[in-house]
């Protein structure tokens, strides 16, 4: 009997206690729920990161901004020997007599002065040196480009150039180099004195004379490299003492990479007339490669011009010429600093003593030449219009005004104080000039 109640309790249970019946649609809303906000967080967190991420890691780790490149030039240094110093009687003397040899003594002389293979290795060695004070500051510059052959398969064409460590801005190391031969390269690769390579990017160029400016960003080199690395020093070639000297060609002199050549300077007083330019244009006696480029250093290892043989006249193709870095200096600072270059559409000399005399031209820019629909026509300027100052700055030179051009930015207004021959003689007039850029 007893057996028989406790069976009915346990059916009693197993009757009354039932498992609850599964909700599907309102579970299904639960779960869409979820995912959507999850999705909505998701998407708000995003967006927030993007937005905070560039302030937050300016604030933490500031970006360097590059500094402003200023080019000096620098005399050639002279050696003083100890013996120099002392002063004696003679160095006081004020007109020190000269004396005068005959034909015969100076042939002795000449007869006297042997020099042995000693003193020759001596003098090349001492070259060498020089050369290769200056081969740090040297790169070798590949452009890459891709194409397909007959049969579809894809190869790589390399074109190379020298190129020589301008500047160091301090985010990165600034190339100059010739643009034409890489000009549509897909990647620039530069390999460094330590024969490591690194990709570069073109920072600016100039399609007056091919010169660019490519740049390398210091945080992908390795410490030896920057360690090796070192802005060339800049030298001048103002002046006419350039013609006799010795000098050295770094870079591709010879149409290889790493080539060296030694040789003296033959003339120094032609130029190199391009619009709103005049370059000196420096020849030497050194057979090289009709493509040639790098640099010329003298013997302080001072850099005077920047080869460039594209000039030559056809008997004198395979002699390295090179282009004046005085006349070049504003140009690279203003490609080292990623500015545009203004262009005013010109051609012009220097009004010299000679024709000031005899033709009664005033002293100034002498304007030869406009280019069509350029500003200076806009302007007004006109052929034989010498241009005396701009604003309130004198000019004396073709170059002075160049120079003031290159220190103004391009669309600014630069007034220009000229002179223009008319029936009665020059009557004086200004000009605003609204620069364009080039």
């Amino acid at each position: 009997m007893e057996e028989q109640q406790n069976q009915d309790r346990t059916d009693f249970l197993k009757e009354t206690i039932k498992q609850r019946p599964l909700n599907r649609k309102k579970l299904i809303r639960k779960t869409i729920i979820t995912a959507a906000m999850a999705v909505i967080f998701g998407l708000v967190a995003c967006l927030t990161f993007l937005l905070l991420e560039p302030v937050i890691s300016n604030r933490l780790y500031p970006e360097e901004k590059p500094s402003t490149v200023v080019l000096v030039e620098e005399k050639e240094s002279e050696e003083i020997l100890p013996e120099d110093m002392i002063a004696d009687d003679s160095e006081m003397s004020p007109e020190p007599v000269t004396p005068v040899l005959e034909d015969e003594q100076i042939a002795q002389l000449l007869s006297e002065m042997k020099l042995g293979v000693e003193d020759y290795t001596s003098l090349y060695d001492s070259l060498a040196a020089v050369a290769k004070s200056v081969q740090s500051s040297m790169v070798t510059v590949v452009g890459i480009t891709s194409d397909v052959d007959w049969f579809n398969n894809e190869y790589k064409n390399e074109g190379s150039v020298a190129g020589v460590i301008i500047a160091d801005n301090g985010k990165e190391l600034l190339i100059l180099t010739n643009y034409p031969a890489i000009e549509d390269a897909e990647l620039l690769e530069i390999t460094f004195s330590d024969e490591l390579e690194y990709e570069a990017e073109l920072k600016k160029k100039d399609s007056n004379t091919g010169l660019a400016i490519l740049a390398v960003e210091k945080n992908t080199m390795k410490r030896t490299t920057l360690q090796a690395a070192e802005p060339v020093k800049l030298g001048t070639s103002a002046g006419s003492n350039l013609i006799g000297n010795p000098v050295i060609a770094l870079g591709q002199p010879a149409g290889v990479a790493g080539s060296v050549c030694y040789g003296f300077v033959t003339s120094a007083g032609s130029t190199v007339d391009l619009p709103d330019s005049r370059y000196k244009w420096i020849t030497t006696d050194i057979y090289g490669s009709s493509s040639a480029t790098g640099i010329l250093v003298n013997l302080s290892g001072q850099v005077i011009g920047i080869i460039d043989s594209s000039h030559n006249s056809s008997d004198t193709r395979n002699l390295v010429s090179a282009i004046g870095i005085t006349d070049l200096r504003k140009l690279i600072e203003r490609m080292s600093n990623d500015k545009d270059i203004p262009y005013l559409g010109i051609h012009g000399a220097d009004v010299t003593l000679q024709v000031h005399e005899e033709l009664d031209v005033p002293y100034g820019a002498y304007i030869m030449e406009i280019d069509m629909d350029s500003p200076a026509m806009a302007a007004g300027i006109q052929s034989g219009d010498v241009v005396t100052g701009i604003g309130d700055t004198k000019v004396t030179s073709y170059q002075e005004l160049i120079n003031g051009m290159m220190d103004m930015e391009p669309e600014e207004t630069m007034t220009l104080t000229l002179l223009r021959q008319g029936p009665e003689g020059y009557t004086e007039m200004e000009l605003p000039v609204t620069l364009g850029t080039r």
